[in-house]
């Protein structure tokens, strides 16, 4: 059982910065799919990056491209999110998942383990 705990929110003012992180646990599988979701009040959780710990191919979400940088050394290292430029609109609860296998994309659906969250608040 994959566990992930997720860390470094907090609040900021646009054009600010912040990183966060996510240590997990329990991995069994050879290679998954490591991603950020987010979920601000009232909308659906969102995919912002993603990356595959069997290649390192990364994906984003066209809002926050060329701003945020999703990144992991292995299937057992802690996954981080850059998050540099950040808007009123990146505001909301970040969650660290895990997709055990070979596929990695944005889509929830495919995602099998998330961690708590950790509060992004980004003011204008």
């Amino acid at each position: 059982q994959v566990q992930l705990v997720e860390s470094g929110g907090g609040s900021v003012q646009a054009g600010g910065s912040l990183r966060l992180s996510c240590a997990g646990s329990g991995y069994s599988y050879n290679n998954y799919c490591m991603g950020w979701f987010r979920q601000a009040p009232g909308k659906e959780r969102e995919g912002v990056a993603a990356i595959s710990t069997l290649g390192g191919k990364t994906y984003y979400a066209d809002s926050v491209k060329g701003r945020f940088t999703i990144s992991k050394d292995n299937t057992k290292s802690p996954l981080y999110l850059q998050m540099n430029s950040l808007k009123p609109e990146d505001t909301g609860m970040y969650y660290c998942e895990a997709a055990p296998g070979t596929w990695c994309g944005l889509t929830l659906v495919y995602y099998n383990y998330w961690g708590q969250g950790t509060q992004v608040t980004v003011s204008s």
